[in-house]
């Protein structure tokens, strides 16, 4: 194995996901968790294993992939945003002494030789996917498996026009934004099939990609946690407290104003191996 390469930059994404970190706690038990299972599920971590958990937020894959592979295995979970880590780590409860939370850009991690590596709803935030999705897939030893979860077509897309629509009262400049290039959903890898293509057009055999369906109920609770606990919280730029209540107050009022009742937040799940 190698060494950890130090980061030469904090990403951009990770300042947002810093501030990020306390409302993104909010949805876990409705969203980060479920999403997280369903991948556990079909990446399989295994005893003894070595596993990567590349964006690993505050462990919602990173924490069950190191029950499972147990005390002889390890878990490297690496997230850009320390304030991530630091919920991570309170999640872990010290009592995984296999899990090693890292505070690092993945893209700069050069450890490799992993059984596992695997990614939840983080390929989305590279700069270049593709480059992202093959650096990680560098990580993983020969015959080691890698597992991506990315966003459906259609997951969010309601909430997050209706918070474009609430923030441009206070920042115009977004109306030159492009509400398609904002989406989360990876256009060359739409569907199953699509992303099963993609992930072998990066090197991958074997690969086995299927969709995890899931709705939730809008509860205004829920709508802030998306709003200001996911990637679309980088909209607010610099917004003062003042002007983040009046843009939550317009838009439970244009969520109720809609009657967006439920929210599609369906995920597909890639997993293939790196050629022997």
């Amino acid at each position: 194995m190698g060494h950890m390469g130090e980061a030469a930059t904090t990403p951009a994404y990770a300042e947002s996901f810093a501030e990020a970190a306390a409302d993104f706690g909010v949805l876990g038990p409705q969203l980060w968790e479920p999403i997280s299972t369903a991948t556990i599920m079909r990446t399989r971590p295994m005893p003894g294993e070595r596993v990567l958990d590349a964006c690993c937020g505050d462990g919602a894959s990173a924490v069950p992939a190191a029950e499972l592979v147990g005390e002889e295995g390890r878990v490297d979970a690496v997230d850009a945003a320390q304030a991530m880590i630091d919920r991570l780590v309170t999640r872990a409860g010290g009592d995984l002494p296999q899990l090693h939370p890292h505070t690092a850009d993945v893209l700069a991690w050069d450890a490799d030789g992993y059984d596992l590596v695997q990614c939840v709803l983080g390929v989305f935030f590279f700069d270049d996917p593709r480059a992202g999705a093959e650096h990680l897939i560098s990580l993983a030893r020969p015959g080691g498996r890698v597992g991506f979860t990315i966003w459906a077509p259609g997951a969010i897309e309601p909430l997050a026009e209706a918070l474009f629509e609430a923030l441009l009262p206070f920042r115009p400049e977004l109306e030159d934004l492009d509400l398609d290039d904002m989406s989360p959903v990876m256009r060359s890898a739409s569907t199953p099939g699509a992303l099963a293509v993609w992930m072998g057009g990066l090197g991958l055999t074997q690969v086995r990609a299927d969709a995890v369906p899931r709705t939730l109920e809008l509860t205004p609770e829920l709508a802030w946690g998306f709003a200001r606990g996911t990637g679309m919280r980088a909209l607010f730029g610099d917004l003062g407290a003042r002007k983040v209540e009046e843009v939550r107050t317009g838009l439970l009022a244009t969520i109720a104003e809609r009657e967006i009742e439920r929210i599609d937040a369906s995920t597909l799940v890639g997993v293939g191996r790196r050629p022997e």
